[in-house]
């Protein structure tokens, strides 16, 4: 077992959580942007290391994401209890339909479109970051950056608290090498209409460093 496999989005991310966490058998890795890239990559590296002999015990997706406002802060941490793909489905007079209601069987659908994080990983962090905000983090294809595609999207999922593009790709790839999976977060953005001279994405850059101390807590819980 090589420990932990953390992944990124994008360089930054990747030297964000490397200035916090200090496991040397954990392996961070910027692997692109979007839930198919990340999904692929992370399939990819996981065969690789299992193949040389030095599987992964678990792995992370980290990096920043956008907040939904008033229910994170920008600038704060968020933990997913679940990673769940928000767009993918079709659209209907009445509104979005996921594609878990299309009747579709789960056999097609290759099991959920939401990934549960590992409860011992998860009940690792939220001990080592008591202030992170638990919820479901969703993955999405398309940044939302309307107000009512905004409304729409916390209105239909009201338990969500961020929103990112890479979590459910690398959860399903963690998924399907059976290997426990959590997403960490930290907040650049509130979702809504884009504003990017309000973004504060060094300062969630460096929360996001701060925060990856946590996963070093890890390395006793992967197997």
């Amino acid at each position: 077992m090589t420990g932990l496999l953390v992944v990124t989005a994008v360089p930054a991310e990747a030297e964000a959580v490397r200035t916090g966490l200090t496991d040397p058998t954990a392996t961070v890795v910027p692997v692109g942007v979007g839930p198919a890239l990340a999904g692929a990559a992370t399939a990819r590296l996981l065969a690789l290391a299992e193949a040389a002999g030095r599987p992964y015990g678990g792995v992370v997706s980290a990096g920043v994401a956008g907040g939904f406002a008033g229910r994170v802060a920008v600038g704060g941490t968020v933990l997913a209890g679940r990673s769940l793909a928000a767009d993918l489905g079709a659209e209907s007079p009445e509104g979005f339909v996921p594609v878990d209601e299309l009747g579709m069987s789960p056999e097609m659908l290759g099991g959920t479109i939401a990934v549960d994080a590992d409860p011992a990983l998860l009940a690792t962090l939220r001990s080592a970051l008591p202030e992170a905000v638990v919820g479901t983090v969703l993955t999405v294809s398309t940044v939302t950056g309307t107000a009512a595609s905004t409304r729409a999207l916390a209105e239909r999922h009201p338990d969500a608290v961020a929103e990112a593009m890479e979590g459910y790709g690398v959860a399903v790839a963690a998924t399907q090498a059976g290997l426990p999976f959590v997403e960490l977060r930290t907040i650049s953005n509130p979702i809504g209409p884009r504003d990017r001279g309000a973004w504060r994405l060094r300062e969630a850059l460096a929360a996001l460093g701060t925060a990856a101390t946590a996963l070093d807590a890890l390395r006793t819980g992967t197997r």
